[in-house]
């Protein structure tokens, strides 16, 4: 039996966009306030559920053909690389230098190698949570 969901589904493709964009405000926010990658990588990941309730997971599979297992091992390797990388320079497990740079069009930006942290939390926790609603939400 083929169901309508076209209210559902227009209306996700909205809030699916309004969810993003807040999920990366988080994130770029999260060194000044709170948020991060974690929060950052929730809302993300509750995105893309928001997408699977409404569309079915093949369609949301052929959308973002993403392998998540490999997503959560890369944001692994991004935050153990940057917290174990202080102790190439002699400082403390997880110190983080920074720095600021003249960028043309953005004038004085400050770079952090906590971005990079918290880029490896975002990818491992979206990984992982899409890793279980798809293990939990198979067919077989």
């Amino acid at each position: 039996m083929k169901t309508n969901d076209l209210i559902l589904q227009t209306t996700t493709k909205v809030v699916l966009f309004i969810i993003i964009l807040f999920s990366f405000h988080i994130f770029f926010a999260g060194h000044y306030t709170p948020g991060g990658g974690f929060v950052g990588g929730l809302l993300t990941s509750g995105a893309i559920i928001l997408l699977m309730l409404a569309f079915d997971m093949k369609t949301v599979s052929l959308i973002l053909p993403v392998n998540y297992i490999y997503m959560a091992a890369t944001g692994l390797l991004f935050a153990g690389g940057t917290a174990a990388g202080a102790l190439l320079f002699n400082v403390p497990l997880l110190t983080h230098a920074f720095g600021h740079v003249d960028l043309p069009i953005l004038g004085d930006t400050a770079l952090h190698t906590a971005t990079i942290f918290d880029l490896g939390v975002f990818l491992v926790v979206v990984g992982v949570t899409m890793t279980i609603i798809q293990t939990i939400g198979e067919d077989e």
